[in-house]
């Protein structure tokens, strides 16, 4: 390498030219003396503009590359939107449902329960026609949302898809157009709506019941106002007539204390077994207290007597007895004799309780031993019947007889200023009593063995509304893929100059995906308030609100708590029902309450999920990894199947391979129509040609 020299070099320069000044060659032609030179300044604003040139056409290109992935994340998200607003609408169709089933029986239980109560009878018969014609709203309610929900999740696949369509359409520009759908993963519904199907409340069998059970009640309501009648009339004899009774008269004619001889203001306050009471008492002190008027012999017969009868009605009341037993009731109160007729059907004409002597004229009878007119042997004692019948003869002094007792009660029964007057008044209303409380004993068995059947019905009825509660899995559960292609593109002629040539994009595609996730529901952020919230923002008001604001009404209630529906049945039905028994519930009444708020409370049911579902973005492969009976292959697969020249919802579908079910073409279909009691109705409705709206909207 020795004498070899590097061209441009000084040195080459000098051995080539001895010591003349070499040609510049290489870098010195851009650096000389440590400075640049003119023609380093020129190429490098060349390089400069041909970069930024360059770099902003790839920028432009990069931006119009990634518009494209939003149309694809705005597909996903409209396709779930419409998914989001399916799972409203369902689940606002089985809270109406519900919500009028329970409502309906109710307010049937209510009118069975009135029924059974005097002071609710008369309304019982509105109350039980409102709740029948709820039950029925709700059967008719329930089979057209069967079919509406039902049709409606066969059509979501293109709903959704369509909806995607119309949404990434919308991202287009004069330049570039998009095309893009929804794919709802997966196609196919795995929802149950057992409730809706096939469980209809027989309102038949609520309505035969009823009118059994109304039947045994008016014959029991029947049977109860005879027995209080005669219970009244017998507490009249004894204390409640004003003026003369069996109270006022003891207390007149003894000296019996307040305690034996008790004053009641009211039947409903006074047993039978008072009078019974006051008249031993009244007897065993006129037993007692019993003298002669006089001293003569006849004054001493007639007292006689009267300790006779005294002696006899106390032994006939001492074993009387008035028993009620629950199942029966009986009395065993003799009617004591009211003359001389009578007194010859008692033992007191039979009894040999006088004393005779052997008189000249033959065996004679006497009042007593001491009978002035007793002047023979003593003989043996007789009864009055042997003195009626001429077995032994009658006193010429004293003129004992029959007659002298049957006097007693004779006179005493005859007027009310006697006791014996309001005794057997009394008497016999006891009797009329005891013969109509056995039959309205009677007529309760019947009652509530009815009212036992009734309830049965309202639990038969009640369990098959809660037996089984709707699954709502529509298509589209586990998300949706948003697949979006545009039209070539090329960059403004502005950007194109000598440095950098106009790019042309060609067609771009991109995937993306949509999941619904849950919000947690509170009392203003659930299902139900949005959608009774988009129904009053979009109307005037009527139904409306009648609806939002009227919570106090039953339906209401129900409907509004439906997310703890078991708390809320139980609430409104012991609110309705004790609000009955305030009118005055007899046993077979709160039993019959007790026994449809026991199948209430028994129902068991579990709180329903009333979050909202809410579409986020996110991987796709989340989605996608359930999509395998769905044959929708790998991403870029997904891409290349979007056909570039059509804007129908139905053929972009069809060209990606994607199963769309049934395809809508009516502007709007109503799903079902939820009954008020006002007699209107909201419909829930389907816009298809405004899919980006809430389903649920209607009216």
């Amino acid at each position: 390498m020795k004498g070899t020299t590097i061209p441009g070099s000084r040195r080459g320069a000098e051995g080539a030219r001895g010591d003349a000044p070499a040609k510049r060659w290489g870098i010195d032609l851009f650096i000389e003396d440590g400075a640049y030179t003119t023609l380093a300044a020129a190429v490098t604003i060349l390089v400069v503009l041909a970069l930024l040139f360059t770099s902003v056409t790839a920028v432009w290109s990069m931006a119009r590359a990634g518009d494209v992935q939003v149309g694809a994340d705005t597909a996903a998200l409209a396709g779930a939107n419409v998914v989001s607003s399916y799972y409203t609408a369902a689940t606002v169709v089985d809270a109406s449902i519900a919500s009028l089933g329970f409502a309906g029986l109710i307010v049937s239980g209510a009118g069975m329960v009135a029924l059974l109560i005097p002071g609710a009878r008369l309304a019982s018969g509105s109350i039980r026609k409102v709740g029948t014609q709820i039950l029925k709203a709700r059967n008719a309610f329930a089979k057209s949302a069967s079919g509406g929900l039902q049709a409606l999740e066969r059509a979501l696949p293109f709903l959704a898809g369509a909806n995607g369509v119309r949404i990434c359409a919308a991202q287009s520009t004069e330049d570039v157009s998009y095309i893009g759908a929804a794919l709802p993963i997966p196609s196919t519904s795995a929802s149950e709506f057992p409730a809706l199907e096939g469980n209809q409340v027989d309102t038949d069998a609520l309505e035969e019941a009823s009118d059994e059970l109304e039947e045994a009640s008016e014959a029991l309501e029947e049977a109860h106002e005879k027995t209080s009648e005669a219970k009244e009339d017998a507490w009249r004899a004894d204390c409640g007539r004003a003026g003369h009774n069996m109270q006022e008269r003891a207390a007149s004619l003894t000296s019996l204390t307040a305690t034996e001889n008790p004053d009641y203001a009211s039947s409903a306050t006074w047993r039978p077994q008072v009078g019974l009471d006051r008249a031993r008492a009244y007897y065993r002190w006129r037993r007692d207290n019993e003298s002669p008027k006089g001293t003569d012999a006849e004054a001493k017969a007639d007292s006689a007597a009267r300790s006779a009868f005294y002696r006899f009605a106390c032994d006939e009341l001492a074993g009387a007895r008035i028993v009620d037993g629950g199942d029966r009731v009986s009395s065993t109160v003799p009617l004591l004799p009211r003359n001389t007729a009578e007194v010859k059907r008692t033992r007191l004409y039979t009894d040999a309780a006088w004393p005779s002597t052997a008189e000249l004229g033959g065996l004679t009878i006497h009042y007593a031993a001491d009978c002035p007119g007793a002047t023979g042997a003593a003989g043996r004692n007789v009864s009055l019947k042997d003195a009626d019948t001429g077995g032994v003869r009658e006193c010429d002094v004293c003129k004992f007889g029959v007659g002298d007792v049957g006097r007693v009660p004779q006179a005493s029964t005859s007027i009310n200023n006697g006791f014996e007057y309001h005794l057997r008044e009394f008497t016999l209303a006891l009797n009329d009593y005891v013969d109509c409380r056995n039959d309205e004993i009677e007529a309760e068995r019947e009652a509530e063995g009815e009212a036992d059947d009734a309830g049965g019905v309202f639990e038969q009825a009640i369990d098959l509304l809660a037996a089984k509660r709707p699954r709502i899995v529509p298509p589209g559960r586990y998300g949706c893929i948003g697949v979006a292609v545009s039209s070539d593109i090329e960059s403004p002629e502005a950007l194109a100059a000598g440095f950098s040539e106009q790019a042309d994009l060609g067609v771009r595609g991109a995937v993306s995906a949509a999941a619904l996730a849950t919000d947690r529901a509170t009392i203003s952020n659930n299902v139900l308030s949005s959608f009774f919230s988009s129904l009053e923002s979009r109307s005037s008001g009527g139904v409306v609100e009648f609806l939002v604001g009227s919570v106090m009404d039953l339906w209401g209630v129900l409907l509004v708590g439906y997310g703890n529906l078991a708390d809320g049945l139980s609430s409104v039905t012991n609110g309705i029902l004790s609000g009955i028994d305030g009118l005055g519930a007899g046993p077979i009444a709160q039993g019959l309450g007790d026994a449809i708020t026991g199948a209430v409370e028994t129902l068991g049911l579990e709180p329903v999920d009333m979050s909202l579902h809410k579409p986020v973005l996110t991987d796709t492969s989340n989605v996608l990894s359930h999509a395998g009976a769905e044959g929708l292959g790998s991403v870029q697969e997904l891409v290349r199947r979007v056909p570039l020249t059509s804007t129908d919802p139905e053929e972009i579908l069809k060209g990606i391979g994607y199963n769309i079910g049934e395809v809508v073409h009516q502007a709007e279909f109503t799903i079902a129509e939820i009954p008020l009691p006002t007699g209107e109705s909201i419909p829930l409705t389907v816009n298809v040609g405004d899919l980006a709206g809430a389903l649920g909207g209607g009216g």
